[in-house]
C-alpha cells in the first residue's frame, strides 16, 4: 500500500468514511468504502442496542455472495466487542450512482425496483435456512426490536411527531399514537405473512443505479420477514402521492405473479396496505432519533407516507387486526 486518501466523511447511523488506497494488488479496487460505528452518540445508541451494524457485518460475510441481485462487494469485515467495521468497493469504482434520499422514482425505476424485490423475495421464499443456520435473521431480531418498541416506540412517536406536525394530519398522528401504545401486537401482525429475506429500509437512498439496473445498500436491518412489507415501504417512500396512486395495485399484481404467490390480490392488498405504517413509523422514528437523514428530506418521505397510510386507512385496518 503506498498512499491513502480521504476523500469524504459522513455520519449518520454509521460513519462512512470513502477512500482512495494506492496498492499494488492486482485484484482490490482503488476506492474504498468504510463503515464504522457512528461518531454520534445517540446514534450510535440507537444502531448498536439491537446490532445493526454487526447484522450487517454479518450478512456481508455469510450471506450477500449468494443474492441474485446487485449489492455492493465486499472487501473485508471485522467484528469485535468494540463494534464491527466493512470495508466495501466504493460504488463510484463501477459507475454506479446512489440515490439521494428524497429522490422520487419515476415509473420505469419503481418497475425496476419491485422487479428486482420481487427476485429476492422469490430467491428466498420460506427458506428453510431461517430455523437454522440464518436463525440470526429471525426470532433473535425480532425480540431486540420488541423489548426496544416497548421502551421507545411511544417516545419516540411523541417528539417525531412534534417535529413533523405540519406534514402529518390530525387523524393519522392520532392513530400512530395508538400504534405506537400497542406496537408489540402491531409487528405480530406484520410479521405473520410468509418469511423470506427482506431488507426492510429499502427508501430511495438505500438504492443505487448502473448499467444494469437497480441495486441495494445499507443492510443494517436485513432480516427474514413478509416481502411485500418491502414493496410498501419502497412505495410509501419513493413515489410521490400521484404516481403511487396510478401505479400501485399494478406494481403489487406483478409482485405477485413475478414472486409466485399463491395468495390471492385481495389478501396482498390487505398485507400491503398494513405494512405501509411500519414505512411511516420509521421514518418519524428516523426524524425524532435525529441526525441519521438530512432532515428536509426525512419530512419530505414523511410527508410521502402520511398521505399513503391516510389513502388506505392503513392504521385502521392494522390496530383491528392486532
Amino acid at each position: 500500500m503506498h498512499a491513502v486518501q480521504p476523500l469524504s466523511v459522513d455520519v449518520a447511523t454509521t460513519t462512512r468514511v470513502r477512500l482512495i488506497v494506492r496498492h499494488d494488488a492486482p485484484t482490490l479496487p482503488q476506492r474504498w468504502f468504510l463503515k464504522l460505528p457512528s461518531s454520534r452518540l445517540r446514534a450510535r445508541l440507537i444502531t448498536a442496542l439491537p446490532g445493526l451494524v454487526a447484522t450487517e457485518t454479518r450478512f456481508y460475510r455469510e450471506l450477500a455472495h449468494e443474492l441474485s441481485i446487485p449489492v455492493p462487494d465486499v472487501l473485508a469485515s471485522v467484528t469485535s466487542r468494540y463494534g464491527a467495521t466493512l470495508v466495501l468497493q466504493d460504488l463510484c469504482e463501477v459507475d454506479a450512482e446512489p440515490l439521494a434520499p428524497e429522490t422520487a422514482l419515476n415509473a420505469g425505476q419503481v418497475h425496476a425496483a419491485v422487479g428486482l424485490l420481487a427476485k429476492l423475495h422469490r430467491q428466498f421464499a420460506a427458506d428453510r435456512r431461517f430455523e437454522a443456520e440464518l436463525s440470526w435473521l429471525g426470532e433473535r431480531v425480532r425480540r431486540t426490536e420488541d423489548r426496544l418498541g416497548d421502551l421507545l416506540a411511544v417516545p419516540l412517536m411523541r417528539r417525531g411527531m412534534r417535529l413533523a406536525a405540519a406534514h402529518v394530519g390530525e387523524t393519522t398522528r392520532e392513530q400512530a399514537f395508538r400504534y405506537a401504545s400497542r406496537r408489540r401486537a402491531c409487528m405480530q401482525v406484520l410479521d405473520g405473512g410468509p418469511k423470506t429475506l427482506t431488507h426492510h429500509d429499502c427508501h430511495p437512498g438505500n438504492w443505487f443505479w448502473c448499467d444494469h439496473g437497480p441495486g441495494l445498500l445499507d443492510w443494517q436491518l436485513v432480516r427474514a420477514g413478509d416481502g411485500v412489507g418491502d414493496v410498501a415501504y419502497l412505495l410509501a417512500t419513493a413515489l410521490t402521492p400521484e404516481v403511487r396512486r396510478s401505479l400501485e395495485t399494478a406494481l403489487l399484481e406483478d409482485y405477485r405473479q413475478d414472486t409466485g404467490l399463491t395468495c390471492s390480490m385481495a389478501e396482498l392488498m390487505t398485507r400491503y396496505v398494513q405494512q405501509l405504517c411500519y414505512a411511516f413509523e420509521a421514518m418519524v422514528m428516523t426524524l425524532a432519533i435525529g441526525g441519521l437523514m438530512p432532515q428536509d428530506a426525512n419530512l419530505t418521505l414523511i410527508e410521502r407516507c402520511a398521505t399513503a397510510v391516510s389513502d388506505h386507512d392503513s392504521f385502521a385496518r392494522l390496530l383491528s387486526a392486532a
